[in-house]
């Protein structure tokens, strides 16, 4: 079935015009009864015309629609349409082969997360759909940048669980700047990917702050019997604003960044921005230099550097420092 709000509002007021045994719909009446429900809905609606009518009739019929029994029957010299079975209805039809074939496209899509609980049933319905449509297995045409060897994916479903059942955890953790693994308790509030790989974020109710954990870093996962307060103080969608990735220190304000770009580079800075604080301050023949207001952090550092000569830091000096030493480091290693 076509996707599009209008369409499927046009497809419910020709079935209730089809379905009724007492009037005779002509092609005017059948254009006045959609275009009643199209203002009914948006009073903006500038309407439909008849080709519209008989493409909607074209596709109700039609086996890849609702395979409607839609007969058109003579009436002097115009015609009237009717369902040839009153008891049909497009809501009583299941799922057809467009249907299914769309379906079965959005579950490919969610197959990325295969290997976590909540998703098992994902391969349950694809199969049962390949069978109930005789839907042909189509080769691979997409792929998500995914790290299949990455460890700790296994417990996105564990952790997901106990976020959404509000449950506290004891968490065993290697970090890469300790040479043994802590201990901590924590409310999992969020699951973040950056980078092909998985971060929690949650309230270390020791330390009153949030943490942000590595998947790839967890060693063991405990549940408690603490009691777990609700998350009212912080917002995730606002938490990543003044950032690139996912290390955020609310302590530290977001500062202006000049970045001069190399013209060979721009056309890609341009059509994938590294912020969407990004503005274009100067640009010529040779360079366009951008704005960013960010907090400097491990990602936005490796960033710039990855992008090697083609990007110059004008400011602030701090940043300028931070890939000047980089550089110089990286030099070392082949002298």
């Amino acid at each position: 079935m076509a996707t599009n709000k209008n369409a499927t509002i046009r497809y419910q007021a020709l079935n209730r015009c089809f379905r009724n045994p007492g009037r005779k719909y002509y092609i005017d009446d059948l254009i006045e009864a959609c275009n009643d429900s199209l203002l009914d809905i948006d009073s903006s609606s500038t309407g439909i015309k008849r080709r519209q009518v008989f493409d909607d009739i074209k596709f109700m019929r039609d086996s890849q629609g609702f395979d409607a029994p839609i007969e058109s029957y003579k009436d002097g010299k115009k015609v009237f349409y009717r369902y040839s079975e009153l008891s049909f209805s497009i809501n009583n039809q299941p799922l057809n082969e467009k249907e299914a074939g769309q379906l079965k496209e959005a579950l490919l899509t969610l197959s990325r997360f295969k290997g976590i609980p909540q998703f098992e049933w994902v391969d349950e319905i694809k199969t049962r759909l390949e069978a109930s449509f005789q839907l042909k297995s189509r080769e691979k045409v997409i792929e998500f940048e995914e790290n299949q060897y990455l460890k700790g994916k296994e417990l996105i479903g564990i952790l997901y669980d106990a976020i959404i059942n509000k449950q506290i955890l004891e968490i065993q953790y290697q970090s890469f700047k300790r040479d043994e693994p802590i201990q901590m308790i924590l409310e999992p509030y969020f699951l973040k990917q950056y980078n092909s790989r998985w971060f929690l974020f949650g309230l270390n109710v020791e330390m009153k702050t949030i943490s942000n954990l590595a998947l790839d870093r967890i060693i063991r996962i405990r549940e408690t019997n603490r009691h777990y307060t609700d998350n009212d103080t912080w917002d995730f969608e606002e938490f990543f604003e003044d950032v690139v990735g996912v290390s955020v220190n609310k302590s530290q304000e977001p500062v202006k960044i000049l970045l001069q770009i190399n013209k060979s580079l721009w056309p890609y800075i341009e059509s994938k921005p590294i912020h969407g604080s990004q503005k274009v301050k100067v640009k010529n023949d040779e360079s366009v230099t951008i704005e960013l207001n960010l907090q400097i952090n491990y990602e936005l550092t490796s960033m710039i550097f990855a992008f090697g000569e083609d990007v110059k830091v004008l400011a602030p000096k701090e940043l300028k420092t931070s890939i000047k030493n980089k550089a110089e480091a990286l030099l070392k290693n082949y002298l």
